[in-house]
């Protein structure tokens, strides 16, 4: 099993029904489905929330205000008096506030005098951020991937031009006109005691951010949302954290060693969808399975260029050194990175943070392929692992996520992409004999110079800290960034 408790996940549950919901239209609908069941809590953990967000945004992204996601939750709390509602996120730095229309001023505004608890949670260490996104509903069904609550994160699976419904007017909550650009996430779904899992995870952050434990719900039955077509049956769930030491807290790198185990074991395939690819840690372990003759072939999807200035600026350069080192270690043909766009070429945000290992491993979650997700945000990752050979079905539903995933960024069917691989033999051969044929919504990313100060952000890794000291020292950043890539090259030779 690549999910071992203690070492690259912190717990391993069982869920008898699970699945993966592919961007947010169909995850706001499940979410609110679910939610509606609820009988004792409803729990959120999340890097940001707005509060006037809508499940089912219309033309000029209005709505009636009960489908607001705030006006949602209080009115269930009102309902319902025995049911406990809350919601934890970042106490974000000002700049990123300013980026989410001040989510935690108006947050805190809209649920003051509600039954709503809210708690802003700053308790990590300088420079960190909690990036945790998660709904736990009755520590019986729970939601988590990276999907954000905020009106820029809705988008249909189609992710079409000029779509209405993504275009913000001016309204009484004093929004301006401004078009969200297309946006691709993911998220899961598990039951059980996986659910309860991460009902003990929100616990916990909750405790820590302050002083008091809420009480468990009692044992209900899973009320699995009838939108959502069960994937998995009676898969293997693992939770992988990241927390930087933080007082009496120590350091937690279980998604860093997944990451490492699962690159170190794949056969065959290793395919990823990232906001971010900076790590030079899983750089290196990359590189490392490239330059193996027998090693697996590696594809990557990620966002054309950042819509931000700040992640242009650094992300993206840092990034450029990430796929040249990947390039140079492809000795045998086995490396793509594509970039998706929409039918009119523009850019699709790739926020997902999803790695798929042969037929073997799915992982899904918050954290990003960059340092800062290895080993100082707090992060929260959901992994599906077949178990065993003796596991078909759980590993037919793996290799078919996989294809639809690439069907959907390809425009055309699942069929189309599974009979494509077959033909081809490989994931890369398939996908550039189909862009051949003239399915070109995947790009190769480009990869422009980097130089002058580019190349000093790159180099040291600016915007992207390993630790809470490199924020303050960022001269040590190119030494840290060297020793992790030697740490992924040992890990390789630890697990060949």
């Amino acid at each position: 099993m690549l999910l071992e408790p203690g070492t690259t996940c912190w717990r391993r549950e069982t869920s008898e029904r699970a699945a993966l919901i592919v961007d947010m239209a169909d995850y706001f609908d499940a979410a609110m489905a679910a939610m509606r069941k609820a009988r004792h809590t409803i729990h959120l953990l999340n890097w940001a929330f707005e509060p006037q967000t809508l499940f089912h945004p219309q033309p000029g992204c209005t709505g009636p205000e009960d489908d607001r996601i705030a006006n949602f939750l209080k009115r269930l709390a009102k309902d319902n008096p025995k049911l406990d509602v809350r919601i934890l996120c970042w106490q974000s730095a000002l700049p990123v506030a300013a980026t989410q229309n001040w989510f935690p001023l108006a947050d805190r505004k809209t649920f003051a005098g509600s039954k709503v608890k809210f708690l802003l949670d700053g308790r990590l260490p300088v420079g960190a951020s909690h990036h945790q996104k998660a709904i736990i509903i009755d520590d019986a069904i729970a939601f988590c991937g990276g999907g954000d609550i905020g009106p820029d994160r809705w988008d249909t699976h189609n992710h079409l031009d000029d779509d209405p419904r993504r275009e913000m007017t001016k309204h009484a909550h004093g929004a301006h006109e401004k078009d969200f650009d297309s946006r691709h996430e993911v998220m899961g779904i598990v039951e059980g005691a996986a659910a309860k899992a991460l009902g003990v995870l929100f616990r916990e952050r909750w405790a820590r951010c302050a002083g008091e434990t809420p009480p468990e719900p009692p044992a209900t039955r899973p009320a699995w949302p009838a939108q959502i077509s069960p994937q998995f049956k009676a898969v293997a769930v693992g939770l992988s954290r990241t927390h930087g030491a933080w007082k009496n807290h120590p350091e937690v790198r279980e998604v860093e060693a997944l990451h490492l185990q699962a690159i170190a074991r794949a056969k065959r395939c290793i395919y990823m969808e990232n906001q971010y690819y900076t790590s030079p840690l899983i750089g290196a372990a990359l590189a490392a399975r490239l330059r193996d003759p027998q090693g697996p072939e590696v594809v990557l999807i990620g966002t054309e260029h950042s819509p931000s200035f700040f992640d242009q600026a650094t992300m993206d350069r840092t990034r450029v050194r990430f796929i040249e080192t990947l390039k140079r270690a492809d000795k045998h043909g086995r490396f793509q990175a594509y970039s998706p766009v929409t039918t009119l070429g523009r850019i699709i945000i790739v926020h997902a943070k999803l790695t798929i290992i042969d037929d073997r491993l799915l992982r899904i979650g918050s954290a990003n392929i960059n340092n800062r997700s290895m080993g100082l945000d707090t992060e929260c990752d959901l992994s599906f692992e077949a178990a065993g050979r003796a596991d078909t079905g759980n590993r037919a539903a793996i290799t078919r996520l996989r294809n639809h995933l690439l069907a959907h960024w390809l425009g055309c069917e699942d069929a189309v992409v599974e009979a494509a691989i077959g033909k081809a033999g490989s994931l890369g051969g398939a996908l550039e004999a189909l862009r051949s044929a003239g399915y070109a919504r995947l790009r190769p990313i480009e990869l422009p110079p980097v130089k002058g100060l580019a190349a000093v952000i790159a180099t040291y890794h600016m915007g992207d800290p390993f630790s809470p000291a490199d924020g303050w020292r960022p001269w040590r950043r190119k030494a840290m960034s060297r020793s992790a890539e030697r740490r992924g090259r040992d890990a390789m030779r630890a697990t060949a």
